[in-house]
């Protein structure tokens, strides 16, 4: 069965951080373009950042430009979103998804498989 699996959500205050893991299972990463999306109570699912097949692209929404980062450890198929000096609205779902070919893009129909989401708060 083919899927990816987020991991690493949870409850911080802000300033904190958190890493969010995406991991697959059933095929291999290495062929894929990755996106991370978000989506917020009653907002559309946008993206945040999105990392190239051979990790030489990444590419950050201005939201968290300065503030994510991205990375891929295709040994352990999984890609990692590092987030510093969280936010408030920074609180959302966070999915994964992964893109069959080269360049990074948010729209979102070019992505064949999603992650469940994890869960990210950040409040006091």
């Amino acid at each position: 069965q083919l899927q990816l699996v987020e991991s690493g959500g949870g409850l911080v205050q802000p300033g904190g951080s958190l890493r969010l893991s995406c991991t697959a299972s059933g095929f291999t990463l290495d062929y894929y373009t990755i996106g991370w999306f978000r989506q917020a109570p009653g907002k559309e699912r946008e993206g945040v950042s999105c990392i190239s097949r051979g990790a030489d692209s990444t590419n950050y929404a201005d939201s968290v430009k300065g503030r994510f980062t991205i990375s891929r450890d295709n040994a352990k198929n999984t890609v990692y979103l590092q987030m510093n000096s969280l936010k408030p609205e920074d609180t959302a779902v966070y999915y994964c998804a992964a893109k069959r070919g080269p360049g990074c893009t948010y729209t979102r129909s070019f992505y064949n498989y999603w992650g469940q989401g994890t869960q990210v708060t950040v409040s006091s």
